[in-house]
Parts: C-alpha cells; structure tokens; sequence
C-alpha cells in the first residue's frame, strides 16, 4: 500500500521484490506470506455487520491479489516465482500442496503462499507459521513498519522500551502484538525462531538471512 489509503504501490511491491532478490542472489531458500489488509481485512471496520466466514473469505482473496502483484515484481527481476493458494483457483495460483511446494524451493524457486489457511477465523500470521512448518523452514521473518518488538507501540508511546530478545512465552504473558496466539503458540510447539523487523529498510531482509543482529528475535527460553 505504501502510503496510499488503499490498494497496491507499485513501487512498494518492486522493493519488496528486490529485498527477496537478495535473498535469492545469495541462494536462501525463500517462501513469502502476503496479508491483504490494503484491499480488505476480516477483522476492520469495513468488515463490521458482515458474517465474520464471508469477511475473511474476503481477506483471503485480497491475499490473492497481493501474492499475483508480488510475483509479477519478482518475475520482471527474473526470478522464478510460484503463487500457491490455500484456495483453489488453478486459472490464477496453483493449489497449495506441500511437496510440490518443498521442490519448487529446491529449484531455486521462490514460493508466494496466498488465501491464508484456505479456513475462516485464521490469521494470516498463523498461515505463515502452519506453512514454514510445513516447508520445515529454519526462521520466520516478520517484516514490520518498526525495527522490532516494544513494550508499547513506538509510534504511540515514546517510552516503549525495545526488545532485542524475548521468549514466546513473554509475548502471550505480555500481550504483545507481534503475531497472533495462535502462530506464538505454533512457533514455540515447533520451536521455529521468529525475527520481527523493520521491512521497509533496504537489506535487511539480507542481514537477518545472514544472522547479524536485526530487530528482535522471538526463541524458546
């Protein structure tokens, strides 16, 4: 969205594409998870009065369309690139199906995971943490408008203290708003680390692929 009120910038979803061109370049492995709040989300104001079912079904799609702008960004950098959704649409996205997604990966191929879960009342924080289980991911990277996790809102409350490390349990206890319960408790189950970061800084997806000191790191104890 970029700083638009709605909709996709252009611009935005080229610099996206060239922070996971870097990724690519280096040979990381790199699966993305789109959310849809720009065009619609299950849970805004928008949504109030609507079935909650056909909201998110809503927020699913717009997921859809995010993952197509991505790929198109990615595909005019060369790069490889698979939309798979949790819906099935096969015109649009191919259907999400684990192997195949595991091979597209292992081809160098980077893999956009569109429609959230394909179910209703599920975030897409959650869709990202079922997925990198799935595709035995070795980090998720949360890609923020902030450098990281804070006791409060840094762009609210200008005392919010910063996290540079943190336990998932610290996160549910705290009621911190880095991803929702349910990806925190999937997360810490599986004990698959989380980096939340500041996305919109150039190369930082980069340096948080090659383990310097990025944002705040989400762990088991």
């Amino acid at each position: 969205m970029g700083e638009k009120s709605f909709g996709i910038d252009a611009d935005v979803a080229h610099f996206m594409a060239k922070e996971i061109q870097e990724l690519h370049a280096i040979g990381v492995e790199t699966a993305a998870v789109i959310g849809g709040g720009n065009i619609f989300r299950g849970i805004a104001p928008q949504a109030r009065g609507m079935d909650r079912v056909a909201a998110d079904h809503m927020g699913m799609l717009a997921t859809v369309i995010n993952a197509v702008a991505l790929q198109d960004a990615l595909e005019k950098l060369h790069i490889h690139t698979r939309v798979m959704s949790a819906i099935e649409m096969r015109e649009i996205a191919e259907p999400f199906i684990r192997r195949r997604a595991i091979r597209h990966l292992e081809k160098q191929r980077v893999v956009i995971f569109a429609a959230g879960t394909g179910n209703p009342y599920f975030s897409t924080d959650t869709a990202a943490a079922l997925r990198a289980m799935e595709i035995k991911a070795e980090i998720i990277m949360k890609g923020t408008r902030v450098d990281g996790i804070y006791s409060a809102d840094p762009e609210k409350d200008a005392s919010a203290t910063f996290f540079d490390r943190i336990s998932y349990m610290e996160v549910i206890e705290k009621g911190l708003k880095v991803m929702d319960t349910t990806a925190i408790s999937l997360c810490m189950d599986n004990r698959l680390p989380i980096v939340v970061f500041d996305v919109k800084k150039p190369g930082n997806m980069r340096r948080v692929a090659c383990g310097e000191k990025i944002g705040t790191q989400v762990h088991a104890s």
